[in-house]
């Protein structure tokens, strides 16, 4: 188990396609989106560092249950959102798959054509048009 740097957070985010970064909120949130939409949020400068990331709504609650570093979306809907403090307690791979898991949520909700542009096969077999 390891923690994250900032830069290793956002080299994670910015790996899957289509994904990019902003800062609607202020100059210090990076907030990472695919197609207009949020996958992840996170102050990469933030002591301890923290991203928030979309979670299917029963998994969110075992994993809060497993790891207290694992809690609701600071600020989000609690319901689909996990905030996570990479300290380290959280495995690496772990963190990583939350974070394709949020992004697999946010782009199997874009239409078909979209989810091909973006060579997105993941879940993409079997979702309605």
């Amino acid at each position: 188990m390891s923690s994250f740097s900032g830069e290793q957070l956002r080299a994670m985010c910015l790996s899957l396609a289509g994904a990019g970064e902003e800062f609607p909120f202020d100059e210090a949130t990076s907030v990472f989106k695919v197609a207009g939409k949020i996958f992840a949020l996170s102050r990469l400068a933030g002591s301890p560092l923290q991203v928030s990331l979309k979670c299917d709504p029963d998994l969110a609650v075992q994993l809060r249950i497993s790891y207290p570093a694992i809690t609701p979306g600071y600020h989000l809907n609690k319901r689909h959102w996990n905030t996570v403090t990479l300290d380290g307690s959280v495995p690496a791979n772990l963190v990583d798959d939350m974070i394709e898991d949020s992004y697999d949520l946010v782009v199997a909700g874009l239409p078909r054509a979209r989810r091909e542009r973006l060579g997105w096969v993941a879940l993409s077999r079997g979702l309605p048009d």
